[in-house]
């Protein structure tokens, strides 16, 4: 089994529950994968979290595609905070970042449900009209799965202590 590091100041470290409702609430996040010549690459993604997996969409060639089929293992980052305090001459952040296997959905029921899940987080009260278009464009679309194998949120200490007060 992978050994991750651990955050050095486990004070501002946040809770695994913390850190699923943060996937849960937000709506977008940055993947990273190891790119071409080893230099990382990143791309902003909307995504949707459900049972300890995160899924995007993409189209079926690509860059970030290339690079998930010469090595799996990725980084997915999500800012839930980031208030600016110029005064205090920093930031109020809240953040997570995951860590797992990605790989694309080949089983079609598999790669629907997904899909469906991750349009429902996007247009919750429009059910026939995302369907219509997962219909319209599923044989176009490739959707990713990223397994987490290991999830840390960190918070700035301004807002741990603001919970301590």
């Amino acid at each position: 089994m992978t050994r991750f590091r651990e955050m050095r100041r486990k004070n501002q470290l946040l809770s695994l529950e913390e850190c699923k409702a943060i996937l849960h609430a937000r709506s977008s996040g940055v993947l990273a994968v190891v790119g071409d010549n080893d230099y990382p690459y990143t791309v902003p993604l909307s995504y949707v979290y459900h049972d300890d997996k995160i899924f995007f969409h993409s189209a079926r060639t690509g860059y970030k595609l290339d690079a998930i089929a010469r090595n799996d293992k990725v980084s997915f980052c999500v800012i839930d905070q980031d208030d600016v305090i110029p005064q205090e001459y920093t930031t109020y952040f809240r953040s997570i970042v995951v860590f797992g296997r990605a790989r694309v959905l080949e089983n079609e029921m598999e790669k629907r449900d997904a899909l469906e899940k991750l349009a429902a987080k996007y247009s919750p009260n429009h059910e026939q009209g995302r369907l219509q278009e997962i219909d319209k464009l599923f044989q176009y679309v490739c959707i990713i799965e990223l397994a987490i194998e290991h999830m840390t949120g960190k918070e700035a200490i301004e807002l741990v202590r603001m919970r301590c007060e």
